[in-house]
């Protein structure tokens, strides 16, 4: 058998894979829908840029306490139990959120859904827990390729059901989706979710290290005959009995802060924070208002998110078919440059615009834009969408502004918008083949047995804290801040973390998860 499995292992791996990352694509589309019904939930029930963010960023908020719950259940009660759990919350988020009566009722429905966002925590643990050691970069990474096809169909759906929203259609009419189309745009969620509850109760089997790890060896065995053949599926079951004497005590906090603990703590935490601090969550999240205020209208801002959703999935493949070949230090280290090299440009892109509102720019704007009082403004050029911003809000008040900012913003500005859509395209490149899938995987592999649930569980809280501090100061930060300043602090906090990875992150690439919790550097079965 040649090492690290056979064809047949593969396979089976990868089917399985394939059941547990629907996950991540339900996760994708609930993440990302929101990019497209902002403006109008803005509109309909009058929101603030605070209030905005909270509604962004409410799932982030939740997350991070289900994180260091579902880390602590799955070590305790199995990874396959929590995953199906999570696939229950999420059906229950996309209903709550479609028929959600205001603000207070949208909030509570996303922060259900950000119960189940603890799926990416419990997915790779198990995805890393079947894999043979030669493809579990690949098989880990397909839950990041599902979330970004999640990201790329919840943009399309985004962008379907408004072009129908407007399309006259009689049963469009009559199901009210020319009035209320964000509705529809967060309950198409529900197919995927109900799907996914199938298959996890019909189709998954347990983990077999974890099962070995809770004394259900007879189990463990039939799990492991599934998967692996019966010279491999020995060599795993000896690997982790070895350990057992350790792993099979009851979890306590001491087992953070054993030595070999703490040094694999400290290097996901620089993983962690990176894939976050960069701000993807604020530009996925917030594409469609990004690309308007660069000028291009709603239309064209949904459609050159659609290509942001393209690229990403794209650059996530490449990403699958490099991190077992090239490694996972190697990756990280190029996208980081990617990011910061990007984010730079785009900010160096907004500091180069220069905003001024003019007669035929309002006479093809919308009949609540042209009912203002405008013409003020007319002849005159602000360096900033600060200073636009401030002016608009002293003249017309900020009730005015906020309920027209996206329309005015993209009215006035006068700019390279292609550097924009260049600028961020690489962006996700950059991210999508590396910080997307690398976290993750390597996450899965730097943690004990015994403590990988819970470990993975305290990186996640860590990674949703800064996820969600991002997703609620975005809208009021590039309020304040103005766009040029905004994408430049992610830009150099990408920088940043490109010179700690650099100097302290180790490499895992091949070596089985035994190996690297003994710190074996030549175990590669």
């Amino acid at each position: 058998m040649k090492p690290g499995g056979s064809a047949a292992e593969y396979r089976s791996a990868f089917h399985l894979a394939i059941i547990v990352s629907l996950g991540g694509f339900v996760f994708g589309y609930d993440a990302v829908v929101i990019s497209g019904v902002a403006q109008s939930v803005v509109r309909q029930f009058g929101l603030t840029d605070w209030q905005m963010g909270w509604i962004v960023a409410a799932p982030t908020l939740t997350a991070m306490f289900a994180s260091l719950a579902a880390g602590h259940f799955s070590d305790r009660f199995g990874r396959r139990t929590m995953l199906r759990v999570v696939s229950a919350l999420y059906i229950l988020s996309s209903i709550l959120s479609a028929l959600a009566p205001n603000f207070i009722g949208l909030l509570l429905a996303r922060g259900v859904g950000g119960l189940a966002f603890s799926s990416l925590v419990i997915a790779p643990v198990y995805l890393a827990e079947i894999s043979p050691s030669r493809i579990r970069g690949r098989v880990v990474s397909m839950n990041q390729l599902a979330i970004v096809l999640g990201l790329s169909a919840a943009y399309f759906s985004n962008l379907l059901i408004q072009t129908l929203s407007q399309s006259g259609f009689d049963w469009v009419v009559m199901v009210g989706m020319d009035r209320e189309s964000w509705r529809w745009m967060l309950g198409a969620e529900l197919l995927p979710a109900i799907l996914w509850f199938v298959a996890l109760m019909t189709m998954t089997p347990e983990s077999p290290r974890w099962l070995i790890l809770h004394g259900r060896i007879d189990e463990a065995k039939q799990v492991l005959a599934r998967l692996f053949k019966p010279d491999h599926a020995a060599a795993v079951l000896d690997r982790v009995l070895t350990l057992g004497g350790e792993t099979r005590q009851v979890f306590s906090l001491s087992a953070l802060l054993t030595p070999r603990v703490k040094a694999a703590l400290g290097f996901g935490l620089i993983v962690g924070i990176a894939q976050q601090i960069t701000g993807v969550n604020a530009i996925y999240f917030y594409a469609p208002t990004v690309f308007q205020q660069t000028g291009i209208g709603s239309d064209a801002a949904l459609l050159q998110a659609v290509i942001v959703g393209l690229t990403n999935v794209v650059f996530t493949i490449t990403a699958m078919l490099l991190v077992d070949r090239v490694g996972r230090k190697p990756l990280l280290l190029f996208g980081l440059g990617g990011v910061a090299i990007s984010l730079v440009t785009v900010a160096l892109a907004f500091s180069h615009a220069v905003y001024a509102l003019t007669p035929q720019a309002v006479a093809s704007a919308s009949e609540a834009v042209q009912a203002l009082d405008l013409a003020v403004f007319y002849g005159q050029e602000f360096s900033s969408d600060v200073a636009l911003k401030t002016a608009l809000i002293e003249h017309l008040g900020a009730d005015a502004f906020r309920m027209n900012q996206a329309e005015l913003l993209s009215l006035s500005i006068h700019m390279n918008a292609g550097i924009i859509l260049a600028g961020i395209l690489l962006f996700v490149a950059s991210f999508a083949v590396s910080l997307g899938p690398v976290t993750w995987v390597f996450l899965s592999e730097i943690f004990p047995n015994s403590v990988r649930g819970t470990a993975i569980a305290l990186v996640a809280f860590v990674n949703s804290l800064v996820s969600f501090t991002v997703q609620l100061v975005f809208p009021a930060e590039l309020a304040a801040l103005g766009a040029m300043l905004t994408f430049l602090i992610y830009g150099l906090a990408a920088a940043f973390f490109f010179v700690l990875v650099a100097l302290f992150l180790p490499e895992t690439r091949g070596r089985t998860l035994e190996a690297t919790e003994a710190g074996d550097t030549s175990a590669r079965v």
